[in-house]
């Protein structure tokens, strides 16, 4: 396998582990990168970006990396809460009348930011069409009452996460999600990452591949797993996934294309406390209160343990975010990772082509070992 990139004297050993990737766990094509103090020390990438062509993941190949674009809807809202636009702990429906409706008048900011809004899925059948419509998808979960199944108050709330907090950016800026972070964050930064990828970016997207077990059936008769039913697991999902209308979409939650280098730019941002480069896109106090822990429990539909702050996912013992205790970002679906270490002032971020069901997921796992050996040296 061809490996290209670099990484920094010492940290050799993350590019090892970058090639095994490929040799042990079927890795397509990948890449990893993180900065430490602001520095890049890894930028690796290889492998195949499209398998029917033969096309190589190259330099600026960009990756969907679905619920990797929390993290980035989550730190629109921060920015808007430091401004004074928005505040965690008052009701929604203050910014968004019409949230009001059905019995939701008391749900705050942070119940929505941190998955407690009892708002997990959307009620009413939609389209593929309509799921990538970011207001239409909100209009409909403002008409609708929260779930009375007391196991929604701490479900993942995989996409309407991204349309409840979207809206809440249109309703108080003007701008959609996706245009408010490429305004306030990917310019000043230098970012290539898109909420939203113009059709000229398109031809540099890896295809996304879908691993055994990825898809799943129907979700059964649990009324509340028929609620969370997501299209993005569905048997035709991968068609969606590598769309033309997905790609130019802005869907908040799950609809980011990025690379690695660049996602690890942003958290390598957060890391120093929102400034990178003499650039402050947050102040310090704002990055504290987007870590601030929320709310932290088992997951019901999945059975797993889950710590969320105001958008971000936050460390559990489950180490999902490597070693390090204080970590917080955000991972993607089927194996994407993406995060900071604050203690440590590291950014980092995997992405990938090939999603994987297989749990617990090494790839990203043993990268993130290997980087917090080399930064501990």
């Amino acid at each position: 396998m061809d490996i290209q990139g670099h990484t920094a004297p010492g940290f050799e050993a993350v590019a090892e582990v970058f090639g095994r990737n490929f040799k042990e766990h079927e890795e397509a094509g990948a890449a990893f990168a993180a900065y430490r103090d602001g520095e890049p020390v890894v930028d690796l990438w290889g492998g195949t970006a499209d398998p029917d062509s033969g096309r190589p993941w190259r330099v600026d190949t960009l990756q969907l990396v679905f619920s990797g674009a929390k993290g980035l809807t989550a730190a629109c809202v921060l920015l808007l809460v430091e401004r004074g636009q928005l505040d965690l702990d008052t009701p929604a429906a203050r910014y968004w009348p019409e949230f009001a409706a059905a019995g939701k008048a008391g749900i705050t900011v942070a119940e929505i930011m941190s998955h407690q809004a009892r708002l997990p899925g959307v009620q009413v059948p939609f389209d593929n069409e309509e799921f990538l419509d970011p207001v239409h998808m909100a209009g409909l979960l403002a008409s609708q009452a929260p779930a009375d199944d007391p196991r929604a108050a701490f479900v993942y709330h995989a996409q309407t996460y991204g349309w409840l907090a979207g809206e809440l950016i249109r309703r108080v800026d003007g701008r959609s999600a996706g245009a408010f972070f490429a305004d306030e964050f990917a310019e000043p930064l230098g970012l290539d990452v898109w909420l939203g990828l113009p059709d000229e970016e398109h031809h540099r997207v890896a295809t996304t591949l879908a691993g055994p077990g990825v898809l799943v059936p129907p979700p059964g008769d649990d009324p509340l797993r028929v609620l969370t039913r997501n299209p993005l697991a569905a048997a035709d999902a991968p068609a969606l996934w590598n769309s033309a209308a997905f790609r130019r979409s802005e869907v908040p939650a799950v609809g980011a294309h990025v690379t690695a280098r660049s996602m690890a730019r942003f958290y390598a941002c957060l890391a120093r406390g929102g400034e990178l480069d003499g650039v402050r896109v947050l102040e310090e106090a704002t990055v504290q209160l987007g870590r601030r822990e929320l709310r932290r429990g088992t997951e019901p539909l999945w059975n797993s343990p889950m710590a969320y702050a105001a958008g971000f996912e936050l460390q559990t013992e489950l180490g999902l975010f490597g070693p390090a205790p204080d970590a917080f970002g955000h991972a993607g679906a089927w194996g994407s990772r993406h995060g900071a270490w604050p203690g440590s002032r590291v950014g980092f971020s995997y992405a990938m082509n090939r999603t994987s069901a297989v749990w617990p997921d090494r790839r990203p796992l043993d990268l993130l070992a290997a980087l917090h050996d080399a930064v501990r040296r």
